[in-house]
């Protein structure tokens, strides 16, 4: 997949070197203003400052580098750890009149070469190398020649070189030794999410000298976040699916057997979806991958496989058909979408059952015990009353302070009054089984005492004797499992040893004995007659467990509203461009979005420009776009 752009203009390669990064952006990628902290980091980089730099998905990294790229002397050098992602962001450059290249395994021996020739004579800006790439013999004798000068050396997806990051990669340890061919090029790591350790994994490891460093907001105000408990998941996704007609989605399971599942069954329905997990061959991701990225596709199902090194920017909803295994992992996974910036959606499908199964993996985790703190992270979101937005950017670290009137913020924000079970007496019962078992047991052996089971283990300790044998039937195993957790996350209780012996903590002791009532937002799946109250989102009583309440229509129309046009000729104009983009980028093998985004093509829609001049004004339309592409486009505005 690429451009083809020998019929096209380009920008000449040092056109720019010395100009302000105000020109570049505006002249080149059409933009009038910078993001939060991308100019800051831009300064920093062109003063040959080492820097790193945390922004969220869809927050616009890439032009930190891109923008100084240009403005440098020589070359960038962008170590990037997907081929997927070197294509895409190398189309999107290309189409902005950038000349820029990748070396790696897809390119055939004389395009290879033409690469090298090219970086040699000065002719290409950036240059994307996987970090396996970068440790080889022949990329290191390539830029070991000394008419080629590197002025910067950036870092995607840095936090790959910490193990204490998501997704280690071990060949990013090599970029140090690289870089001393280069002492005087400034280095610029990016990454998505990185906890106070992972970030001082990449200073240390990196060698930053002196770094800057830049954490900008969290928060992606376009996408509202919902958690609904799972009652009939099928059901739930396809509601989705109907209030995104049309729109491109992804949904993430757990295992491979429920996203061939899931993906026959809607297939069967009609929707037009593929699937993507490790059990597929690479021929068949790929195909899967390009057909979704093209728009051929609506809907990918996939596991956490799929994801990283995707730019598509005009994603509309992320469903997370399963519990993530933490809360790093599902901002990942809804951060792919809404990259545009226009309004989307993450809806997350939670069951107390999907805790079990995450668990069922932790004896082949390497860290069994982290793994249990980061899962603990994410049942306390799912669970939780408070506002989702407020919930998530406190995990990372960040205070935020939802408006009163924010009914686009989240599920929590828009519900009203949520209603709250009495689970008092289900709690006292645990907790007084727990010290009778004198705090010995895990939540397994707990729950079989409770549920009166005869089990030969228990016969031997005596345990059908206690009072709290059998007094617990009115719950599942699984509700009592779920009721373990709300109380873990809420420091009632804990995990001790390494067999994970139940044990009370002085919290929970506090509750036992003053006998105060306890409120959860929980679904338990028997139903129990237990009293049900109501609470204000954002109330201090003890929260935990999933929502029940139902999305109401001021959601809904929150979510159908997207800042597009108003009027029928708008309407029009979108319909024509969408079509035209589509064949434009089926002629030039490009996904869509590299001609222009929605938001792009929305404001066409919008100003309705008369020439090429009025066209400049317009979001994401840089000087060499309007020059390849205005005409057409202004032959559809005005027909």
């Amino acid at each position: 997949m690429g451009i083809c752009y020998n019929n096209y203009v380009k920008i000449i390669s040092d056109a720019f070197v010395g100009a302000t990064p105000e020109l570049v952006l505006k002249t080149v990628f059409g933009y009038d203003s910078f993001r939060p902290f991308q100019k800051e980091i831009i300064n920093e980089v062109l003063k040959g400052h080492d820097t790193l730099a945390i922004m969220p998905t869809g927050g616009g990294k890439s032009i930190c580098y891109q923008v100084p790229a240009l403005i440098l002397e020589g070359i960038t050098i962008v170590v990037s750890p997907l081929i997927s992602l070197m294509q895409d962001q190398v189309n999107s450059l290309e189409a902005s009149g950038v000349h820029s290249a990748f070396l790696n395994s897809t390119l055939s021996w004389e395009d290879y070469k033409n690469t090298v020739e090219e970086i040699r004579n000065g002719k290409i800006k950036i240059i994307y190398i996987s970090p396996e790439g970068l440790a080889t013999n022949r990329i290191r004798e390539i830029f070991s020649d000394e008419s080629i000068k590197v002025s910067l050396i950036t870092i995607d997806e840095a936090h790959c070189i910490s193990q204490w990051g998501h997704d280690f990669r071990p060949d990013y340890m090599e970029i140090v030794s690289f870089r001393r061919l280069f002492p005087k090029a400034a280095m610029l790591a990016l990454t998505a999410t990185a906890t106070q350790q992972v970030r001082e994994d990449i200073a240390s490891i990196l060698k930053l000298k002196k770094p800057a460093v830049y954490i900008s907001s969290f928060n992606r105000e376009n996408i509202f976040i919902e958690v609904q408990p799972k009652k009939n998941p099928l059901e739930q996704v396809i509601n989705c699916i109907k209030k995104h007609a049309g729109d491109s989605g992804i949904i993430y399971c757990f295992s491979k057997r429920q996203v061939d599942e899931l993906t026959e069954t809607l297939d069967k329905m009609g929707y037009s979806v593929l699937n993507y997990h490790a059990g597929l061959s690479d021929a068949i991701r790929k195909k899967n991958q390009d057909l979704f990225i093209k728009d051929e596709v609506q809907i990918i199902i996939a596991t956490v496989a799929f994801g990283m090194g995707i730019n598509k920017p005009n994603v509309r909803f992320v469903i997370n058909y399963d519990l993530p295994k933490s809360v790093e992992e599902y901002y990942q996974e809804i951060g792919r979408a809404g990259r545009d910036g226009l309004p989307s959606t993450a809806l997350l499908l939670y069951s107390p059952g999907d805790i079990s199964k995450i668990r069922y993996f932790f004896d082949e985790a390497a860290d069994p015990r982290n793994s249990e703190k980061l899962l603990q992270g994410m049942i306390s979101f799912a669970g939780g009353i408070e506002c989702r937005r407020k919930a998530l950017l406190k995990y990372f670290g960040e205070a935020y302070e939802p408006k009163t009137d924010d009914k686009c913020c989240c599920d929590i924000c828009s519900a009203g009054e949520i209603p709250l079970v009495d689970v008092t007496i289900p709690v006292q019962k645990l907790l007084s089984c727990i010290i009778r078992t004198q705090e010995r047991f895990g939540a397994s052996y707990v729950i079989d005492v409770l549920l009166g089971s005869r089990n030969k283990r228990i016969l031997e300790n005596g345990h059908n004797m206690l009072s709290t044998w059998g007094i617990g039937t009115e719950l599942s195993r699984e509700d009592w499992l779920s009721l373990i957790d709300i109380l873990i996350s809420k420091k009632m209780l804990a995990k001790t040893g390494d067999y994970y012996v139940l044990t009370i903590l002085p919290e929970g002791k506090s509750v036992l004995a003053a006998r105060e009532k306890i409120l959860f937002p929980i679904l338990f799946s028997r139903s129990p007659n237990l009293k049900m109250q109501f609470a204000k989102p954002g109330t201090q009583t003890l929260e935990y467990g999933s929502n029940e309440y139902k999305i109401n229509k001021k959601t809904e129309r929150i979510i159908a509203e997207t800042p597009s046009v108003d009027d029928a000729e708008g309407a029009r104009i979108v319909t024509d461009l969408k079509n035209w983009r589509k064949r434009k980028a089926d002629d030039m093998n490009v996904p869509p979005y590299i001609i222009f985004g929605d938001k792009t093509m929305n404001d066409i829609a919008a100003k309705k420009p008369k020439n090429k001049q009025e066209l400049l004004a317009v979001y994401g339309m840089g000087n060499v776009k309007v020059e390849n592409f205005g005409n057409s486009i202004l032959r559809i505005v005005n027909p």
